[in-house]
């Protein structure tokens, strides 16, 4: 059987109705002095400090990119990082993002509660002053006699607990380091919103590339189609060209047509990460190549974003432009400030109190000197048995800690990570690129050849259908690596944390703090 205990509280306190000649004893006042001396120099706040996990990072990374040396800028808190890009409509689509994006404004919302949260804990820290009035009529029953009266009230009440073991500056301090995680949740969310969308946006133009190639490859079939059909009925060619050109040219206008759906479900996604509905929103195709552009430079020309150059930096400023890391760091601090708090559950607390105001049954004697009332007191408390509890709760919280050191460096080497596989994708396609410009220029010159063979009668249809075949292959290939070539950057750009900067950010959330809280009383300072 659990026998329970109550909270052993020892507490020292005066109250007089007094006269104006009244004074508190000479003892109380004294001991009051003792009890305020004790708390103010006392203070000290349990628990462990805080320090920033430790990591073993590297140098340098494997990767190297695919840049000369200096010749790229690094992407900065003091330019948006869109803007490398070149393209006045992503500019503005991530603006929208910026302003419109629900799950952008649900971070918001959740960094301004986050704030408040912490404005509370920091609110413990001062003492709490209340104001009563009251009126009151009722009977008394004293030796037989029974009498009514009325009794009027009204006074100041104050008390404040002092934070003699730094319990409350532990729970501000995980208050403050929580608002700050919020902080940076915000910024991830933003950041992951806007990579997002320029993904998106890059994707979609990209696939304007890929439809304009093929209507101009519909259109070359047809002439082919035409060609082999005149020669078919002049004579010259065989039923089986005719079918074999009829049959390309299908083809190719069923991967146009399918092309279709892929632009409708980018520009749906984009509709939504502006803010807006899909029926509200649409994008103009990229420009129509000429018949004299050459193919590899007309995507370059008619595409408006171009390829930035940025490196990564070094695996150290992951841990300062990285927002989520910073979220993982921040929370790591908060579970180090909450052991503090279990901890100082050990320790008694102290309350001080006063109250001071009127009582008279009568109102218009209300605040005449006889009817002046005080009190003065102070209350120690400590728990001598819970059952555990507070051992249990130091270990949870130190659990809690571990746990969350753990998802720091998890999140760390996760980063270090994604920055690898960007660098080492861009790399690869650097050089991809190059080489399968090569073959679409061999694949164009090999499908010019075969047509003019072909019109020559020295080769049959079948080695015009390879050729046209192959190149068709060859230029959606190259269409495809600039696409994701432009979807792997942004994807760096958002491992190295896409311009945010933790100083900065924490040097903002230090000045909100400041303006939205007064400073600290003695007892709040570390």
């Amino acid at each position: 059987m659990v026998v329970p205990f109550r909270r052993v509280a020892a507490s020292v306190s005066t109250r007089h109705f007094t006269h104006p000649n009244n004074r508190p004893p000479f003892r109380a006042k004294k001991g009051m002095t003792v009890l305020l001396l004790a708390a103010l120099l006392g203070g000290c706040a349990v628990g462990p400090d805080y320090v920033r996990p430790a990591m073993d990072l590297p140098q340098a990374y494997k990767e190297v990119g695919p840049w000369k040396q200096a010749t790229p800028r690094q992407v900065d808190d003091h330019q948006p990082w869109w803007q490398a890009y070149g393209d006045p409509i992503l500019n503005d689509l991530i603006t929208q993002a910026n302003a419109a994006n629900q799950t952008i404004q649900q971070a918001a919302a959740q960094y301004r509660q986050a704030q408040a949260t912490a404005a509370l804990a920091r609110a413990s820290l001062w003492p709490t002053v209340g104001l009563q009035a009251g009126a009151a009529r009722g009977q008394t029953n004293s030796n037989g006699v029974q009498r009514l009266a009325d009794t009027y009230t009204v006074g100041l009440n104050a008390s404040w607990e002092a934070d003699v073991w730094g319990r409350i500056r532990r729970g501000a301090e995980a208050g403050d380091a929580s608002a700050q995680a919020s902080a940076a949740s915000l910024a991830a969310a933003r950041l992951a919103i806007q990579a997002t969308l320029a993904q998106d946006y890059l994707q979609l133009r990209v696939t304007d590339l890929q439809k304009d190639l093929y209507r101009r490859t519909v259109e070359a079939y047809r002439r082919s189609l035409q060609l082999t059909t005149h020669q078919y009925e002049a004579g010259t060619a065989l039923r089986s060209d005719v079918a074999q050109a009829e049959t390309q040219l299908r083809a190719a206008q069923a991967q146009l047509i399918d092309l279709d759906a892929t632009r409708n479900q980018l520009e749906h996604a984009i509709a939504m990460l502006v803010g807006k509905a899909p029926a509200a929103f649409s994008l103009a195709p990229v420009a129509a190549a000429t018949a004299s552009d050459d193919a590899m430079d007309a995507n370059a020309q008619r595409l408006q974003a171009s390829l930035p150059q940025i490196p990564a930096g070094l695996p150290s400023d992951l841990l300062e432009r990285r927002p989520d890391i910073a979220n993982a760091e921040r929370l790591a601090a908060a579970a180090n400030a909450n052991i503090g708090v279990a901890r100082a559950a050990y320790f008694p607390t102290l309350t001080l109190s006063t109250s001071g105001g009127y009582n008279s049954p009568a109102f218009a004697q209300l605040f005449n000197t006889p009817g002046r009332v005080w009190s003065l007191g102070a209350a120690l408390a400590e728990t001598l048995f819970d059952g555990g509890a507070r051992s249990a709760r130091n270990d949870a919280a130190t659990a809690a800690f571990d746990a969350a050191v753990a998802q720091y460096k998890q999140t760390v080497l996760g980063g270090l990570q994604e920055v690898e596989d960007n660098l080492s994708t861009l790399r690869v396609l650097d050089q991809e690129s190059g080489v399968q410009a090569q073959a679409v220029q061999s694949a164009q010159l090999a499908e010019r050849l075969a047509m003019r063979q072909y019109q020559a009668g020295t080769v049959t249809y079948l080695s015009v259908v390879t050729t046209q075949a192959t190149s068709l292959t060859n230029q959606r290939n190259a269409v495809t690596l600039l696409g994701r070539q432009l979807v792997a950057s942004v994807a760096l750009i958002k491992a190295t944390g896409g311009g945010w900067q933790a100083e900065a950010a924490a040097a903002a959330g230090a000045a909100d703090a400041a303006t939205s809280t007064p400073s600290a009383p003695p007892m709040a300072a570390r």
